[in-house]
């Protein structure tokens, strides 16, 4: 499917760091360092719930969903892909607090 709007790559490291795999099995650690990232994205999780609920709406008036709504809950979504990946040691880059690239 080369026309799909999201597309999710995954590289494998070809060397991972050997303090970040023992702070996998320590995740407590895991937990302190992704913190911030849980706490901003609690909050945008409700954000983009809502604006979910407004591109239905934005559905039944104009006919399409608005292109800002879609940016903002694909960013939302990349970035908590990002921080899952972070915490499950598939990636040894720590996340970066942003929602686009």
């Amino acid at each position: 499917m080369d026309d799909y709007p999201v597309d999710v790559n995954a590289e494998y490291p070809e060397q991972s760091s050997r303090l970040l795999a023992l702070a996998g099995l320590l995740t407590v650690f895991k937990i302190l360092l992704i913190l911030p990232h849980i706490l901003v994205l609690t909050v945008l999780g409700f954000v983009a719930y809502f604006a979910t609920l407004i591109g239905w709406i934005a559905i039944l008036i104009v006919g399409y969903y608005p292109r800002g709504l879609y940016d903002f809950q694909v960013g939302v979504l990349r970035w908590n892909l990002r921080v899952n990946a972070y915490f499950l040691s598939l990636t040894d880059r720590y996340p970066p607090f942003r929602l686009y690239d």
